[in-house]
Order: structure tokens, then sequence, then C-alpha cells
């Protein structure tokens, strides 16, 4: 039988640029980083220098520069050229990415706080503007018609996990999320056709998320995939993938705590898109939770 392969993801749209270039840079060569923080940084002035002007500005090679453009999702430097010229565009609209300073150690709080409401914004526009629809779409479908839901994370991306299957409990949908990577496993060989499992993994080589997704995508459930690196080795086990930015990784941002926030836009996405689409069984669920647990919220009567 001939193996299917899943289409070529389209290009990203201008002001995904800047988001993959810092999702990406960090798994790069340093010739490729030249390259790509030179288009990051001046999309205007790299949009006019042909293939061989970029190699010669970055002291790289012509060579690098075509296979960093592939790397960030274009099929050829062309195409990243254009996408160049539009993002500069954006910026002189006033439409530039936000770039903020990494946080130091002796920072004051307010500092603190400054530099992390910039950063968690720019991670939820940059992620924004490059999720996939037509992937989101596909996925909301898949959970819809689910018979169960098994979701797939450690760390940081297990409690995404986690909120996300409490969500789709309290709208009647059974999903339990999975820390124990054992468990993971003997979970997931009982799923089939119309089950669904979900990873969480920002760098998409997490071991303990990429094998029981395997497990179920090998038993024939549908597999869906939330990844920083849509390229990673989870993808091969993925019918969807939805991609996330992050942070810059510093000494006091790691890449677990950067991701975090992009990874939740997402699961939020996926419920309301499940909500939606199950409205008039997910209203009265919702309603009945809340019900169960007003006497819990409420004042308690003083004791005599």
């Amino acid at each position: 039988m001939p193996v299917e392969t899943r289409p070529a993801p389209a290009p990203p749209a201008p002001a995904a640029l800047a988001a993959k270039v810092r999702t990406l840079a960090p798994t790069m060569t340093r010739s490729m980083q030249r390259v790509a923080e030179a288009v990051a940084s001046d999309p205007a002035g790299c949009a006019a220098l042909t293939v061989t002007g970029l190699a010669e500005r970055t002291g790289t090679s012509e060579a690098t520069v075509v296979r960093t453009s592939r790397l960030l999702g274009y099929p050829g430097y062309r195409d990243l050229r254009l996408a160049l010229a539009a993002l500069a565009a954006q910026q002189a609209a006033g439409g530039a990415p936000a770039v903020t300073a990494d946080i130091a150690v002796d920072d004051s709080l307010a500092d603190v706080v400054t530099k992390l409401a910039q950063e968690e914004q720019q991670c939820l526009a940059d992620t924004a503007a490059g999720l996939d629809v037509t992937q989101l779409e596909a996925a909301v479908t898949a959970l819809v018609g689910a018979r169960r839901i098994d979701v797939y994370g450690i760390g940081a991306s297990h409690l995404v996990g986690q909120d996300l299957a409490q969500k789709l409990l309290r709208i009647g949908l059974i999903a339990h999320a999975h820390a124990d990577p054992h468990l993971a496993v003997t979970n997931a060989v009982q799923l089939k056709t119309g089950d669904v499992a979900l990873a969480i993994t920002h760098s998409g080589r997490t071991t303990d998320v990429i094998e029981p997704l395997r497990v179920a995508f090998d038993h024939g459930a549908t597999t869906i995939a939330i990844t920083g690196r849509p390229d990673g080795e989870i993808a091969s086990y993925a019918d969807h993938i939805l991609t996330t930015s992050s942070a810059r990784e510093s000494e006091l941002r790691p890449a677990a705590m950067s991701s975090r926030t992009s990874q939740l836009l997402v699961v939020d996405c996926l419920f309301i898109g499940v909500a939606q689409r199950t409205y008039e069984t997910a209203a009265p669920a919702l309603s009945a939770s809340y019900e169960a647990l007003a006497h819990r919220h409420s004042p308690r009567s003083p004791q005599r």
C-alpha cells in the first residue's frame, strides 16, 4: 500500500516570521543563526538583497541562506524575501513585532513585571499568527467525535494537559491527562479508531511523550501534537500538528516556562472550538458542574 504523506504546510505568514526565528534559532548552526538574526532584525534591508548579497552580509554561503529559508518554512530564498518585504511594510505601518530584553538577575520586580508582560503578549501574538486554523479545525472535529481522549505531557506540559482534560470533562467528554509515561503507554495500547491521543511537547522530541503517541497512532487513534517544533520527531506520529511559539530562553526563563503561555492559548482554542460544536450538551454540563461546586465557594455559616 502506498504510504500516505501529509501535505506540506503553507509558508508562515510574515507576522509569524519573527516568531519562527525565535523558536528555531537555538537549534540552528551558528552560520544559520547569523542569517536568521539578520532577516529578523532588518527585514527591509534583507528583502533588498539577493541570496548572494545576504550570504556576504552574514559571512555565510548561499547554500546556508537557502537552508535557513527552508528551515523557517519557506520553499526557497525567493519566498522568504517576499515575506521579508511584507514584514517590512507591516513594521513601517506600526505593526512591528516587539523585542524585549532578557530578564537580568538584578532587575527590579517592576522591571520583571514589565518584561514578562511584554514577552507573554508577544508569545501569544506569535502563536496566533503561526497557528494553522485548518489543522485546528481538524483537531476540534476529532475531539468532538472522540469516544475517549488521552492527553500526554511531562513536567510543565503535563500541567497544560491537565488543564485541557479537566475542561473537556466539565462539558461531558471522557478525557484523561497522563503524567506517568508507563501508564500513558499502557493506556495508549487500549486506544483505537474513534479515540484521540493528544501530545504536548515544546521540543518535539520528549521520548516519554512521543512513545505513547506512537502507540496510539499505531493502534488507529487520531493523534494531535501541540509543539514548538513541527519538524521534530513527534510529527511522525501526529495526524494534526498545532504549532506554538515561545519567548527566548534565558537563565531565569527556561523553555518550560516560556512555552507554557502559548500552549495554554492553543488548549483554550481547542476547548472553545469543542464547546461551540457541542453547545447543546456542553452548556448544561457546565451549568451542572458549577451547581455541584457552588456550595464550596459560598461563605460558611458561623458555627455556634
